[in-house]
């Protein structure tokens, strides 16, 4: 069984940062893909950004310039460090990775969600 743990979330002024953390942990043969989502109440999850296992990248518009996803592959990890955060950012952010486990179809793992807080 394949688990993603996130932290780093809490509560910021506008202006500020926070650094999300996301592990992987398990009978882990390989993780291709690993990506940010968030959900702000009454809205969509939506797709913030993610990573390849060569460390390509892309993200959403509305983050682009002060955000940064980064992944660490031998701590199966991936990090998105947040910066110039407005109250617009606030939401639950997920972790999600494609991992291949031995004998098996690669399958999409979601962390549980860590909230991000910014006041205005």
């Amino acid at each position: 069984q394949v688990q993603a743990v996130e932290s780093g979330g809490g509560l910021v002024q506008a202006g500020g940062s926070l650094r999300l953390s996301c592990a992987a942990s398990g009978n882990i043969k390989r993780i291709d893909a690993m990506a940010w989502y968030r959900q702000a109440p009454g809205k969509q999850r939506e797709l913030v950004a993610a990573i390849a296992s060569v460390g390509s990248t892309n993200y959403a518009d509305s983050v682009k310039g002060r955000f940064t996803i980064s992944r660490d592959n031998a701590k199966n990890t991936v990090y998105l460090q947040m910066n110039s955060l407005k109250p617009e950012d606030t939401a639950v952010y997920y972790c999600t990775a494609l991992v291949w486990t031995p004998g098996n179809a690669a399958q999409n793992y979601w962390g549980q969600g860590t909230q991000v807080t910014v006041s205005s």
